[in-house]
């Protein structure tokens, strides 16, 4: 287990920003596993010399974040990557009657290559390092609603290339358990355009049908880029929903 570092004395953060910065180090090193619970307040107050509720501010950020996992009467767990909380955190397509329903996938393609210099500057490697290229398809209520194409450093992932059409629908939980990075932020970019042949081959469009791409860059816990998806999609019964908090 990592030894755990001190505050800061003085510092320009405030002390439970502090306390979180090291909690969060701690998961990314892998001290406390997806679904561990963590040390008490009063435990890990005593580690980092502070008070408990300095520790508990500390740790409802974290949960706000959606790193950690309250239980009433339990203790704070380790938040995994469920279907349920990718579906609810990642998955923004409803279809036109409000529902939101976890898709299915069918792997096209993975494959190990070369990066070529655009995703290379953003997922922050050299451009021509190794990189793990995913090609799925995705479906809802059986139907095909989106073609993605994804991109990992294989460095952080080194193997995933062997599952190939083996791998799983949730891929940040085998992230997760099978590489230790947590998926904790993404930013997406979306435009209109118009389809191409492949696109009308896997989701069954007519030429030229309108779609929507979505651009996502994916960061783990310590908001570094590990991944670069982007996707394509039919919203011929689907549209794309944020909330804003």
């Amino acid at each position: 287990m990592k030894q755990p570092q001190l505050i800061q004395s003085p510092s320009p953060q405030p002390l439970y920003e502090q306390v979180r910065r090291l909690l969060v180090e701690r998961l990314t090193a892998g001290d406390w596993g997806p679904g561990e619970l963590l040390p008490s307040e009063a435990a890990l107050a005593k580690v980092y010399g502070v008070s408990q509720g300095t520790v508990r501010k500390a740790v409802d950020a974290m949960a706000a974040e959606r790193l950690v996992v309250r239980h009433q009467g339990r203790g704070t767990e380790v938040a995994k990557h469920t279907s349920e909380r990718s579906l609810f955190q990642f998955w923004h397509l409803y279809s036109d009657n409000g529902d939101r329903q976890i898709p299915t996938s069918d792997t096209l393609k993975c494959e190990r290559r070369k990066a070529p210099a655009r995703d290379a500057k953003l997922l922050g490697i050299g451009a021509g390092e190794p990189v793990v290229r995913i090609n799925r398809c995705r479906y809802v209520k059986n139907s095909p609603v989106l073609i993605e194409w994804i991109t990992v450093p294989a460095e952080r992932f080194p193997g995933i290339e062997r599952y190939g059409h083996e791998l799983p629908n949730t891929l940040y939980a085998l992230y997760q358990t099978k590489y230790q990075v947590t998926i904790q932020s993404a930013v997406e970019n979306l435009k209109a355009v118009a389809s191409n042949a492949r696109d009308e081959r896997y989701l069954k469009l007519a030429p030229g049908t309108p779609l929507l791409e979505i651009q996502r860059i994916a960061f783990d816990l310590e908001n570094r880029p590990v991944e670069l998806r982007t996707s394509r999609c039919s919203t011929q019964h689907l549209h794309y929903r944020n909330v804003l908090d």
